[in-house]
């Protein structure tokens, strides 16, 4: 008999966490799994990329909510009070003066869902999967009915936006916690003890051969340049750390070398980094490519790949990286020395320019450290069997 499984999440917009869930739908089972994706909105670039046979979703109060949701209490309760219903505005002010003594914003969160019933179908399995939206875990624990219900956390808990005395009162109910790397593991271990036992490490999903395929199935670089292609793969924001990338570039372009420097991936930064291009004057040598649901031909046919992430969970294009044997340079953020071994599949450096500089410039002139690193890559299984059977024997015993 089947099991019946519900995944939550946002959206499925062009993402690590969005392209981790795909990769794992796609090695699940189908005669095992009836598989749902619930999300808030029907949103994103991954939307056509969901596999046949697995069942969406929408929760269709979204709309009505989104905005209380993403801005401040005070802030909303201001705009009541100037559509003059006080009543409401006052309730607001009460959540808010009690959500800062709690500390967390689970009574709100009751407060805007106490006219939406609990969902109507019971599933095997609940998956909370979006990541730092504590609005999903609360969901998942209050409106959906199942049977065993799964935490999943894709970020590390020390750079983002966490809510401690949150997770103390909702995810201890939760009958499973998955976290994405061992360091992440730990990081959140030490800062919730009690939920040791029941947390527990889970990869996220890469299929080397998926990657590969895909990758001589789409167009990668058109620009028919002749030199050295570095390429970055991720979302436009601060925290991905491309805007570390353009001095660098601008440091490479004084010395007279001739490379240039892609950025696959759409975000809330790309006009303060197109701003940033221009006043280096790298227009004609650093560009923004967008979001591209397939860029592994990139990845492919790059002369060295560089994730500059200030913080990552487990960096699932730093995986997908190493499907091929380009050189790797990578900041050493959470997670990131389990998947490279710093002189032999890559190199790490710290979150500073001068470092990856320095990384780029030992590749371009050090022919050996370049050959030993491509060997190795060619080596390496970045396939997820195991991760694969510990998920089916997990919904076996639940």
């Amino acid at each position: 008999m089947k099991k019946s499984i519900l995944f939550m999440l946002i959206n499925m917009n062009v993402g690590g966490t969005e392209k981790a869930l795909l990769n794992m739908l796609e090695e699940m089972p189908k005669d095992k799994f009836d598989i749902t994706i619930f999300m808030l909105e029907e949103y994103g670039g991954f939307l056509n990329s969901i596999p046949s046979g697995v069942r969406v979703e929408y929760f269709k109060g979204y709309n009505n909510i989104k905005k209380m949701l993403n801005r401040p209490l005070q802030v909303t309760a201001l705009d009541f009070l100037k559509k003059g219903n006080i009543i409401k505005a006052l309730i607001i002010v009460i959540l808010y003066f009690i959500s800062k003594i709690k500390k967390e914003r689970s009574l709100f969160y009751k407060y805007i869902l106490w006219n939406y019933p609990v969902e109507k179908n019971q599933y095997d399995i609940a998956v909370a999967y979006a990541g730092p939206m504590d609005f999903i875990s609360y969901f998942i624990m209050n409106k959906i009915q199942s049977e065993k219900k799964i935490q999943w956390i894709h970020f590390d808990i020390t750079k983002i936006g966490f809510n401690r005395y949150f997770a103390m009162k909702i995810y201890k109910k939760f009958d499973q916690i998955f976290v994405v790397s061992k360091e992440g593991k730990t990081k959140l271990v030490n800062m919730l003890p009690k939920l040791g036992y029941r947390t527990e490490e889970f990869p996220n999903f890469v299929s080397k051969e998926l990657v590969k395929k895909r990758a001589v199935e789409g167009v990668g670089f058109e620009d028919e340049f002749k030199g050295v292609r570095i390429l970055t793969v991720g979302r436009l924001s601060k925290e991905k750390g491309q805007d570390m990338t353009i001095p660098v570039l601008a440091k490479l372009k004084k010395d007279g070398l001739n490379v240039r420097w892609y950025c696959v991936g759409d975000g809330s930064a790309r006009n303060e980094y197109e701003q940033l291009i221009v006043s280096y004057k790298l227009q004609k040598d650093y560009f923004l490519l967008g979001a591209r649901a397939n860029p592994y031909p990139y990845m492919k046919q790059c002369d060295i790949y560089v994730q500059p992430s200030r913080h990552e969970g487990y960096c699932i294009t730093l995986a997908e990286a190493r499907c091929f044997d380009n050189p790797i340079i990578s900041t050493n953020f959470t997670g990131a020395a389990e998947q490279i071994i710093n002189e032999e599949t890559g190199l790490l450096v710290s979150l500073d320019s001068d470092q990856m500089y320095d990384a780029i410039i030992r590749l371009l002139t050090d022919d050996n450290l370049r050959k030993r690193i491509k060997k190795n890559l060619q080596k390496e299984n970045v396939n997820n069997v195991l991760e694969t059977e510990k998920f089916n024997e997990i919904a076996n015993i639940f």
